[in-house]
């Protein structure tokens, strides 16, 4: 090779280095930003068609338990055909997928970038289909629990064994209180924190009743929710305002002189057989983001109401 074109491609070399060394941190944040969005939307629409075509094992599973429970039990058909709708794109569990989806395009002027990219990082794992096939074992464990022992819960221990765990029986139901896709705690003029459930799932305070978030954090038992998917499956708003609820009570509970024990502080037994996924820390807590992110301290999001039309994927235009 002649001199001339070594030196040639030393001044190419260098004259690319000095254009990289032009970019700013902002621009290479803003990029960071955009890929992680397009992962995260290759995702989302992967799984939206994934359930189109019925290959999410656990949601054809709570789609037949449903069926099941409504023909075995005609009186629970409504609720039993609502809880089932997670089987398809029009349920509140991959509703709110998009919805985290069109609010990290158009952030919250109180989201900077490494919380953009948490979330967007979080919702990316929140789409792939092992563990979105687990956070569907709640709604079918609701369902088991309510035929009585005729369907078997999925991905946690019986109900007779957690009973007899916890000296008690919980209501039927309980597996969803607290899960932001399906209701959200609501403080009274006494300041008193209790579960209100959103719109048509409002039936299902009939099976679970009054909760206040002082008891159920005391007495809570395990769900997937709430003990494994809880950062992956809440927006960036409702974890928020998740943790003023646990703060405001544990504040309460101080002023009185009672102990508060966080409803987070450790994992709930009753796991079973969940996907290696679910049992691996989010990739957006380990990233080098998350040290300087205010969602790394807390975070949150917010939800669409789960009767609004799904259309392709992320972009899911027909």
């Amino acid at each position: 090779m002649s001199d001339f074109r070594v030196w040639k491609l030393i001044s190419l070399f260098c004259l690319f280095s000095l254009m990289l060394g032009c970019e700013s941190k902002e621009e290479r944040t803003q990029q960071t930003i955009k890929y992680t969005l397009q992962e995260a939307s290759k995702e989302i629409n992967a799984l939206g068609d994934a359930l189109e075509k019925k290959q999410i094992r656990n949601a054809v599973l709570l789609s037949e338990y449903s069926r099941v429970l409504s023909q075995q039990n005609p009186q629970l058909s409504a609720i039993a055909q609502l809880i089932g709708q997670d089987a398809s794109t029009q349920g509140p569990l991959y509703q709110n997928l998009l919805t985290r989806y069109s609010e990290l395009k158009a952030p919250a002027a109180n989201m900077n970038s490494d919380d953009i990219i948490n979330q967007a990082t979080l919702l990316k794992e929140a789409a792939t289909r092992s563990l979105y096939s687990d956070a569907l074992t709640d709604p079918i464990n609701v369902l088991a629990d309510m035929s009585n022992g005729t369907l078997s819960r999925v991905g946690a221990v019986s109900k007779a064994a957690e009973d007899a765990a916890n000296n008690g029986q919980a209501n039927v139901g309980n597996q969803l209180v607290g899960n932001a896709n399906y209701g959200q705690w609501e403080t009274n003029s006494s300041g008193t924190s209790f579960w209100v459930w959103y719109g048509m799932y409002r039936m299902l305070g009939d099976l679970v009743g009054d909760v206040d978030y002082g008891g159920w954090s005391k007495r809570r038992r395990y769900s997937y929710y709430n003990d494994y998917g809880r950062k992956r499956y809440t927006s960036y708003k409702r974890y928020q305002r998740q943790t003023v609820v646990e703060q405001r009570t544990r504040q309460s509970y101080k002023s009185q002189g009672k102990q508060f024990t966080s409803p987070y502080a450790k994992k709930k037994s009753g796991a079973s057989g969940l996907s290696r996924s679910s049992h691996t820390p989010s990739s957006a807590t380990r990233s080098s983001y998350s040290r300087n992110s205010s969602y790394a301290k807390s975070s949150a999001g917010s939800v669409r109401n789960s009767s609004s039309r799904t259309s392709r994927g992320v972009s899911r235009g027909k």
